[in-house]
């Protein structure tokens, strides 16, 4: 069994009030591992139709993401996992103080920070002949804002362990109809690099994990059929798999990695 020396680490992650997404695997994984979990998400009101969403597909997703988090909070408690959690908005600059403030209150800092929480437009408009200001702000304000800021604050609190995973997406250089997204990912991983050159000498890695498909309760049958013939290794990518990859950056074993961009994508977008 690999030990990848997370006992007693404290990690913050956003966007982990769905129980099928990345962020909720990643909380469940360093559980696990003894690490102290605090975990942050918001509430995103998008209409569903709840006769639909006891199958995987946008409605299962919108619901998983304008609920709470209690049943992502249920399975830590299972696994007998000291945790905190909190409804916050990481575009926010006050917000982010508080998230910060509320992790140091309980368990005195914060040894690595997954930045996870995302936005993205889910009506058809974010293409050059659809696209809105408001599409154009609600993306940059969540995934470069709010990760910058997220990012910012952790750099000034550092202590003597620091490790940042950043969540891209494996298109974020090239994704036609979802064109603000991919930008303000592929801006994310330009971060990445730059903030890793920038906070080495702390002893601070930094480095950014681009996921293919993954099933996050989003994808119905349909497009699992549609998407499967574009990933080489013919399968969806699951939480899991992004989980396992954040965990060991996020540990010692890494300890000489930094400004990378990995893709666990089975090999879609290389």
């Amino acid at each position: 069994m690999v030990d990848y020396g997370l006992n007693d680490r404290v990690v913050l992650i956003t966007g982990a009030n769905n129980p099928q997404g990345i962020g909720a695997a990643a909380a469940y994984a360093f559980a696990r591992e003894g690490a102290k979990v605090v975990l942050v998400y918001k509430r995103l009101m998008r209409a569903f139709d709840e006769k639909k969403t006891g199958q995987n597909g946008a409605d299962r997703y919108f619901m998983a993401n304008a609920g709470n988090a209690h049943e992502v909070e249920s399975r830590l408690r299972a696994l007998k996992a000291d945790f905190l959690c909190m409804e916050s908005d990481i575009a926010d600059e006050a917000a982010v103080k508080g998230i910060y403030a509320a992790a140091k209150e309980r368990y005195g800092r914060v040894d690595i920070l997954v930045n996870n929480a995302a936005d993205c437009d889910m009506d058809g408009l974010d293409s050059i002949v659809s696209l809105t200001r408001q599409v154009i702000d609600d993306t940059f304000a969540v995934n470069v804002r709010g990760s910058l800021l997220m990012m910012r604050e952790f750099v000034q609190q550092h202590g003597d362990y620091g490790r940042i995973i950043n969540l891209s997406t494996d298109a974020a250089q090239f994704f036609p109809g979802q064109i603000t997204y991919g930008a303000s990912k592929a801006t994310l991983e330009a971060l990445t690099r730059s903030i890793a050159l920038e906070v080495a000498a702390y002893g601070i890695t930094v480095n950014c994990v681009a996921p293919g498909p993954t099933q996050t309760g989003w994808i119905d049958t349909e497009l699992e059929k549609a998407v499967i013939p574009l990933i080489p290794l013919r399968q969806l990518i699951q939480p899991e798999d992004i989980a396992d990859t954040v965990l060991f950056l996020a540990g010692a074993r890494a300890k000489m990695i930094t400004g990378q961009v990995i893709k666990v994508s089975g090999g879609k977008a290389l």
